[in-house]
């Protein structure tokens, strides 16, 4: 993957939108594993060795595809510009800011162990803010820019789609990373900003599914290298719950007698939109297997898409777990977390043997 940073012009005149997905992929591991998933105190400091690395490669994997990534706009803007007009993969631009974020949060996670915490909270506070902006311009940017088409057919809506929606409902979670480091008078302000993305990417996510779920059941199956993007869609059920139970947290000192009520409050909700990623995990594993059925999916980037909501889905499932004190919730996030051990692993591998046999820049 090194090569990327020196890539040959014409890679990166057709770097892919989507390369950040790996560095979302990445980073969601470490999260994960600091969470330490099955809360078994014996494996505590391996988990949190894990996850150190995992953000570490995160962190080397968002320099060297940052490179090429930036490169693209500034040498080729109309090739850039013409990616981000295509409603197939327009929407996988904001996997850049999804990575800035979710590369603060896994900082956040297990960084304090690694660096000062003045280290730790300027780099969470860097790339969480340019990732937030970023998030909410590519947002509005890719929906006026579908707007704006003389028309867009059905077979192009794909799960990419759900990227800009579950890149803002992100953004609490980092914004609430940051409620320690902000004087008490700002902590009203900061979680009123999360609450308001977490509202925006709800509603955007159920907009896009409501089209999503029209255009799979309307119109004929998505072709089969765009059927790995079924599963983004648990991806927004996962962080907005997750999200749900953070900004609760954070809010504590502003919620004075009526704290717990929130907490409960929070907790059932959160609980809900994870019911809803459930259902989607399911339904979307039932469909790629018939869709493997009919012929293989070819590898592309689009399988980095495999990871993160997966990951998402993972810490929201723990993270419900400890607010439920559901021992059977737990040991089911240690088997989500050992699913995306396996399919990080798998689609690392095979992104490396691509790499190598150059396939992985056809387009």
């Amino acid at each position: 993957m090194t090569t990327l940073g020196t890539a040959a012009p014409g890679r990166v005149q057709g770097f892919h939108p989507g390369w950040y997905g790996a560095v979302m992929g990445t980073a969601v591991v470490g999260i994960v594993a600091a969470q330490n998933p099955g809360a078994v105190p014996a494996v505590a400091d391996t988990a949190h060795a894990l996850g150190v690395v995992a953000v570490g490669l995160a962190v080397a994997l968002a320099v060297v595809l940052g490179v090429p990534y930036v490169a693209r706009w500034v040498r080729y803007p109309a090739d850039a510009r013409a990616d981000f007009a295509n409603p197939v993969v327009g929407g996988l631009y904001g996997t850049f800011p999804g990575g800035l974020i979710v590369l603060a949060l896994g900082i956040a996670a297990v960084g304090p162990s690694v660096v000062s915490g003045d280290v730790v909270t300027a780099a969470v506070a860097a790339l969480g803010i340019s990732g937030t902006l970023l998030a909410f311009i590519v947002s509005i940017a890719f929906t006026a820019q579908l707007v704006l088409r003389p028309s867009v057919e059905a077979p192009a809506i794909n799960g990419s789609w759900f990227i800009p929606p579950v890149v803002t409902i992100v953004v609490p979670v980092v914004l609430v990373a940051l409620a320690p480091h902000v004087a008490p008078s700002d902590l009203g302000g900061l979680i009123a900003l999360a609450v308001a993305f977490w509202g925006m990417g709800i509603v955007l996510f159920v907009l896009v599914a409501s089209l999503f779920y029209d255009r799979l059941i309307l119109h004929p199956p998505l072709p089969a290298p765009l059927a790995p993007s079924i599963w983004i869609g648990i991806g927004p059920a996962g962080v907005g719950s997750l999200a749900l139970l953070r900004i609760a947290a954070a809010g504590t000192p502003l919620w004075g007698d009526a704290a717990p009520a929130v907490a409960a409050a929070s907790l059932i909700g959160a609980t809900a939109l994870w019911g809803l990623g459930l259902w989607w995990l399911g339904a979307a594993s039932v469909i790629l297997v018939a869709h493997r059925r009919r012929g293989p999916l070819p590898f592309g980037i689009g399988w980095w898409g495999f990871t993160f909501p997966l990951g998402a889905f993972a810490a929201a499932t723990v993270g419900i777990a400890r607010g439920w004190h559901a021992a059977w919730l737990e040991a089911l996030g240690v088997v989500l977390f050992v699913a995306l051990l396996l399919t990080w692993a798998a689609v690392a591998a095979r992104t490396v043997r691509a790499v190598r046999a150059g396939s992985m820049w056809a387009r």
